[in-house]
């Protein structure tokens, strides 16, 4: 009851030979060629040591795995992303404290000395006067206000403001007054 008619559709369609299309051929095995056998032994790379575990979880692609190896594959991933987190931190630490050290140095090329002292509060330190000055010129403290007729402590104090203005000039140069 075979019929070896074809289709009346695919009778209506002429075939025709291109030459740019060459239908594949059988290819030729080597002599030394031997079969597989039909029985392959255990792998030994396996992690079980030969106990095969059954593979009853079936993912929708087809993949079959026992449950311990989810676990072990989610554990693999965990410690995997856990590391690369580690390395992020330790790369932003690192990256941090290179710009904290730069700030650093910069500050202590612009003020040296400054970082490395408790005290931070700049204040002009009060110059000494030699013990000799001082023996020469001991006043008592009197109020301008309590001496009488311009008496010595007027005259120290103008003094002493004279000898600071003298400083002064020094230190700025002389300045008139026109």
């Amino acid at each position: 009851m075979e019929e070896r008619r074809p289709h009346p559709l695919l009778a209506q369609v002429p075939l025709t030979v291109s030459p740019f299309i060459s239908l594949p051929t059988a290819t030729t095995l080597p002599y030394t060629y031997k079969s597989l056998p039909s029985t392959l032994p255990p792998a030994s790379t396996g992690e079980d040591n030969g106990i095969d575990k059954p593979r009853y979880v079936v993912s929708a692609s087809g993949h079959a795995a026992h449950p311990d190896e989810i676990i072990a594959s989610c554990k693999a991933l965990q410690a995997h992303l856990q590391k690369i987190q580690d390395d992020a931190e330790r790369t932003i630490r690192e990256w941090e404290d290179g710009i904290k050290e730069r700030e650093l140095a910069e500050k202590r090329r612009l003020a040296p000395g400054w970082l490395d002292r408790e005290e931070k509060i700049l204040e002009p330190a009060k110059k000494q006067k030699s013990v000799a000055m001082t023996s020469a010129r001991v006043v008592p403290e009197q109020n301008i206000m309590d001496s009488q007729d311009g008496g010595p402590a007027v005259r120290s104090l103008t003094e002493e403001k004279a000898a600071e203005g003298e400083e002064l000039d020094r230190a700025f140069g002389g300045m008139g007054l026109r």
